[in-house]
């Protein structure tokens, strides 16, 4: 599934062609995602200006004035720019962009998880995004609320991580790297963690995001950025999918156990 890292490589890579134009022409061929696309969005959408795109969480919102077009990648999509004609219609295509500068944005989602969907305003108060947390870029994600928190929670902290209500974004592969770079277990209960140990967490966990982003994200399977170009932050992984190898720090085999039906991998050593 597209991380943070992912959707925001993506939302860095469609701006400089769709922002400040006018969508000129919406074709759908298939409504059927995650929700079903809009019968009415094309007489809605076509000759607005995309303002600009944003990211919130792992959402795109493509700012149309008084609206906002959410985009979801789910857990297969792709939004690919053609700055000529696109080439001919595949399966799994379900939707074209078309602006006035030539430009297509194309949705393509095998798996047909994603969403793409109209909504008010800047859409915060939308049931996908009004339960969110902060982002983990934002001041307001530091220690001393990350400590508030989690007290008093038995829940690993790993799942404490991963949840959308305490800090958007940070997925399951991300979640892995930033917890063995912080050294701390992913099991341990998330309310027994020490305000020092929580900033340690939160600091690297940016700069795991970070990192990320500046390599165009992972691609284990079949993510794809704006350009077709796949990520390779995959080949800086300390944790994440190396169970029952030797750390890259230590030397200690790698092991492998399930949290919350997602596969989690640690250093029985270098994390405590």
């Amino acid at each position: 599934m597209p991380e943070l890292p992912e959707v925001e490589t993506t939302r860095r890579g469609v701006t400089p062609h769709v922002a400040g134009h006018i969508v000129a022409d919406l074709r759908v061929y298939d409504r059927r995602l995650r929700w079903p696309v809009p019968s009415n969005l094309r007489d809605r959408i076509v000759g607005r200006v995309v303002e600009r795109v944003d990211r919130r969480s792992k959402y795109l919102l493509f700012r149309l004035g008084a609206d906002t077009l959410l985009v979801h990648l789910g857990m297969t999509g792709s939004l690919r720019v053609h700055t000529t004609a696109p080439p001919p219609r595949r399966a799994h295509d379900h939707v074209d962009f078309v602006f006035d500068n030539g430009v297509t944005l194309r949705y393509h989602d095998p798996r047909r998880f994603g969403a793409i969907l109209l909504v008010d305003g800047d859409g915060e108060a939308h049931p996908l995004l009004r339960s969110l947390g902060p982002e983990p870029f934002d001041p307001a994600f530091d220690a001393d609320y990350l400590w508030r928190r989690t007290r008093g929670r038995r829940a690993a902290i790993k799942l404490a991580l991963m949840d959308n209500r305490i800090v958007v974004g940070v997925g399951n592969i991300y979640a892995n790297e930033a917890l063995f770079r912080a050294g701390i277990r992913p099991t341990l209960a998330a309310g027994r963690l020490s305000r020092a140990r929580l900033a340690r967490l939160v600091d690297v966990t940016r700069d795991v995001l970070r990192e990320a982003i500046a390599k165009g994200g992972s691609t284990l399977r079949d993510y794809v950025d704006a350009g077709g170009t796949p990520g390779y932050f995959q080949l800086e992984y300390f944790a994440y999918g190396r169970a029952g190898t030797p750390c890259r720090v230590c030397g200690t085999r790698l092991k492998l156990t399930r949290q919350g039906q997602r596969a989690t991998h640690y250093c029985p050593r270098c994390q405590r």
